[in-house]
């Protein structure tokens, strides 16, 4: 049995690990996943670590192909996400179709969790340059809880101790008690596409293809949307 490593953004984890326990029955190969936020995966790589598939955001993917860390003839999008807000369950789903509403949505909330920038993750780099551009510093001085990852960040507003939470809407969907208002509305909305490639020191370069074709195919989509993804193309 041969087997397969992976290094996966984090937000991806519960639709990528469903296909990859997928991969390992048709296929009778072995997948280790190794996720990690971009940033964290990014230092991991620099470090020398490495894996046969890569998957990561498409600005990340693109500094591995000019550093010939991955064959960027194997390239190809998986899935896309954005980032969405959070609320508890069961309570009112507040006004967020505008930036302005979003703005007094911040303004008025009493506390506000967010991926924290820090920790390299693509929605934590977002927002902290969104708040500033908003002019919401103060505010998020104030009422800020930034978290070390967007599930953390759900389970802040489960737990009621934050009113509104800021993350992937990839990594909202896993937690019970909480909902999703909607995604950062436009003209301030974010996607991020995540992409894969097979590693240029990869030995297994036919099974890391298979990989890949196997979560991209468009069989995959009820996968990907119930885990708050969709298919790049749609």
């Amino acid at each position: 049995m041969a087997k397969l490593n992976v290094m996966c953004a984090r937000s991806m984890h519960k639709a990528v690990e469903i296909l990859a326990s997928e991969f390992r029955k048709q296929s009778g190969h072995d997948v280790s996943l190794d996720f990690g936020t971009v940033g964290a995966l990014e230092r991991k790589i620099a470090a020398g670590e490495t894996a046969d598939v890569m998957i990561l955001s498409q600005s990340a993917m693109g500094k591995l192909k000019e550093a010939g860390v991955i064959d960027g003839g194997t390239q190809a999008d998986v899935a896309r996400t954005s980032i969405g807000v959070a609320v508890r369950a069961g309570v009112p789903v507040p006004d967020i179709g505008t930036a302005e509403a979003f703005r007094r949505l911040l303004l008025n909330a009493t506390a506000i969790a967010f991926s924290d920038p820090a920790v390299g993750g693509s929605a934590g780099v977002y927002l902290a340059g969104l708040f500033d551009r908003m002019g919401l510093g103060e505010t998020i001085k104030r009422k800020g809880m930034p978290q070390s990852s967007g599930a953390e960040v759900a389970r802040r507003v489960a737990e009621g101790r934050a009113e509104v939470g800021l993350t992937l809407i990839g990594e909202i969907v896993p937690i019970a008690g909480v909902r999703i208002a909607g995604p950062l509305p436009a003209p301030i909305d974010n996607d991020t596409t995540y992409s894969a490639a097979v590693a240029a020191a990869s030995e297994e370069r036919s099974m890391a293809l298979d990989f890949i074709a196997a979560l991209t195919t468009p069989a995959t989509r009820k996968v990907w949307q119930a885990a708050g993804f969709d298919l790049p193309s749609a």
